[in-house]
C-alpha cells in the first residue's frame, strides 16, 4: 500500500488524466424533444437526426412500429457518431412517436386534407399514443421503453377543425395535431404521460439514462 503523500504546505502534483465530461446525443430534429430533455436539465451535446423511412410495413401494429423506427433512428446516429471522434463514447437517445385509432395508424400529416382526415377520426373519441426509446450506452448496452398513453378528444365542430388548420400547428405532427399546443384544448382526458404524448416521456428517459451512468442530475446546481 503506497502511503506517500505530497508534503505538508505543497499541492499534489496534477494527474495527467482529466475524467472527459459525460457526452450525449439526440438522434432527432424535434425541437420538442430538445425542450424536454432541457426541461429535465440535460442538455445534448449534439443533435443526429436520422432520415428513415416511416411507412408502416403490412400488419405492423403501432407499438411495433414505434419500436422499430426509434430503433433505426439509433442505428443511423450510432453510424454518424463513429465518425466523429468526440461522439464515439457518447451516450445515443433516439425516439419516435405514433399516434393510433384501434390499430389504424394516424399518419404524421404534412398537408391539410391529412389534419383535418386525422380531425375528424379522433373527434369525441380515444385514440392511443405510443412512444419508444431507445438507448445506447458508451459500453454498447442497449435500453429500450415503450410508453402507451390514452387520450380523449371532444366533439369538435367544423369551426374548431377549420380554426386549428388554420393555425399550423398540425403540421409533420403524429396524429395531425400537437397537445403542447392549441390542441390541448381539445383534450378532456389523458391517461399515460403527458412528455410521452408531446415526444418523449420524461420519467423513463431519465431513468434508462441514469441506469446507464449517465449523469443526469450534475447541472442541476446551477440551474437556480
Amino acid at each position: 500500500m503506497d502511503t506517500t503523500s505530497a508534503p505538508e504546505g505543497l499541492a499534489a502534483p496534477p494527474s495527467d488524466v482529466t475524467p472527459r465530461r459525460a457526452r450525449l446525443v439526440l438522434a432527432s430534429a424535434s425541437p420538442r424533444r430538445l425542450a424536454l430533455l432541457q426541461q429535465a436539465g440535460i442538455e445534448p451535446d449534439a443533435l443526429l437526426p436520422a432520415d428513415v423511412d416511416e411507412t408502416p410495413r403490412k400488419a405492423e401494429s403501432p407499438r411495433e412500429l414505434a419500436r422499430r423506427l426509434a430503433r433505426a433512428k439509433l442505428e443511423a446516429a450510432q453510424e454518424a457518431a463513429r465518425r466523429r471522434e468526440d461522439m464515439r463514447d457518447a451516450w445515443l437517445l433516439a425516439a419516435d412517436t405514433v399516434v393510433a385509432v384501434g390499430r389504424r395508424i394516424l399518419p404524421k400529416a404534412e398537408i391539410p386534407d391529412e389534419a383535418a382526415d386525422c380531425l375528424r377520426l379522433l373527434s369525441g373519441r380515444q385514440h392511443r399514443v405510443y412512444t419508444a426509446i431507445c438507448l445506447l450506452s458508451p459500453k454498447n448496452a442497449r435500453r429500450e421503453r415503450i410508453v402507451e398513453s390514452r387520450v380523449r378528444f371532444k366533439r369538435l365542430s367544423g369551426r374548431e377543425i377549420e380554426r386549428y388548420l388554420a393555425s399550423g400547428e398540425w403540421r409533420g405532427k403524429a396524429g395531425g395535431y400537437a397537445i403542447q399546443g392549441l390542441a390541448g384544448s381539445f383534450v378532456v382526458k389523458l391517461v399515460g404521460s403527458h412528455s410521452a404524448v408531446v415526444g418523449l416521456p420524461l420519467y423513463e428517459t431519465v431513468s434508462l439514462l441514469e441506469g446507464e451512468g449517465f449523469p443526469v442530475r450534475e447541472s442541476w446546481g446551477g440551474l437556480a
